[in-house]
């Protein structure tokens, strides 16, 4: 089978991603990160690359600006000096610093946040992350920074938008998958936009004045909601929980779903795995927002193998599951399984002897 040139010149430093990264989940246990030759996982300790969390600020920024380029949402990346065309992710980060009084030379308290909803005030967008929860809130050196890493690598995979990064992909499976790539940016890929009750679409200078005309307490007509007549004040209610959101509270709107359906932050989640989605972006598709990952599996099959999107018609399927026919091999010896007798336990494939042991 002929491979495609850009597959084949994958550096071996790609191939070795990470090499000796220590495993978060296993917490001293595993000795580092050894890439398997084709899983995306840790030969030493069985955890995801997730686990290990191998990518970097750098590599995140490129990865969504290649998601978000040739898109609606374009104008949040900024074209990399000398990139050779390469855009990057205009990642909104927000820095609170307040004084602390310690006897007469005061000290300074900064909170980082990695990423932050662009285009807010800071008030606003403090009160956003109030209202989600605590271990998802991206504050820099926390457990919210490192589930936000960790989100990025799973929604968001590397190997579901750009081919190259796949492995062993033919000519026709490659052409296949950029033209995949293209529909869904065209057709499904969205960034939430956050803003009060009644101001989702509303130009952004036009939304603040919104914001400082109800603080001083005067009265904004709106347009949608389910007033019963002018006087009374409009109630909004969220997509999810459908349960009311407060006028003063932030909500999150998704603008191919329309500009009358709202979101509580910690509501706007996907609809396969109900995680919340990552700097906001979701995948539109049957009248539900999803992840990057569920969206392509609901469109294409991803190999329980090697985790990567099958572009091939010819491939091996066990109820709802589904590998590449080179990929059909037992999670424990790695033999491979095709013509012969295999159990399936909790999603793992393994041949009998290699399920036996694993039940004595």
């Amino acid at each position: 089978m002929d491979l495609n040139p850009a597959v084949q010149k994958m550096s071996l430093s790609q191939q070795q991603l990470g090499k000796g990264v220590p495993c978060l989940r296993c917490k001293g246990i595993c000795a580092g990160f050894e890439p398997h030759s084709w899983r995306k996982i840790c030969k030493s300790c069985k955890c995801s690359q997730e686990d290990h969390s191998l990518s970097s600020e750098v590599e995140d920024d490129r990865k969504i600006g290649r998601l978000l380029a040739e898109s609606k949402y374009s104008t949040l990346t900024a074209r990399v000096k000398g990139g050779d065309g390469i855009r990057i992710y205009k990642r909104n980060r927000m820095i609170m610093t307040n004084p602390i009084a310690t006897g007469k030379d005061p000290t300074f308290d900064t909170i980082t946040y990695e990423w932050a909803p662009p285009g807010l005030t800071q008030k606003l967008a403090i009160h956003y992350m109030e209202l989600i929860p605590k271990e998802m809130q991206p504050v820099t050196g926390t457990e919210g920074a490192y589930n936000r890493r960790r989100q990025l690598m799973r929604q968001l995979p590397i190997y579901d938008q750009d081919p190259s990064r796949c492995r062993g992909l033919s000519e026709s499976e490659f052409k296949l998958m950029e033209d995949f790539v293209k529909k869904y940016k065209s057709d499904a890929l969205g960034v939430g936009e956050v803003a009060l009750p009644g101001q989702g679409g509303l130009p952004k200078d036009e939304g603040k004045q919104q914001e400082k005309n109800e603080a001083a307490g005067s009265a904004v007509p709106t347009t949608n909601g389910n007033a019963s007549d002018s006087q009374k004040e409009v109630e909004y209610y969220c997509e999810h929980c459908k349960q009311a959101t407060p006028s003063d509270c932030p909500v999150v709107y998704a603008d191919r779903v329309g500009y009358n359906r709202q979101w509580h932050p910690a509501c706007f989640v996907c609809a396969k795995c109900t995680e919340p989605l990552v700097d906001l972006i979701y995948f539109w598709k049957n009248g539900a927002i999803w992840c990057g990952r569920h969206y392509c599996e609901s469109v294409r099959p991803r190999c329980a193998g090697c985790d990567e999107i099958i572009f091939s018609e010819d491939y091996q399927r066990v109820e709802d599951l589904a590998w590449h026919k080179k990929h059909f091999v037992c999670e424990g010896c790695e033999l491979l399984l095709t013509g012969r007798a295999y159990i399936v336990e909790k999603g793992k494939l393994l041949c009998p002897t290699c399920s036996k042991s694993k039940r004595s």
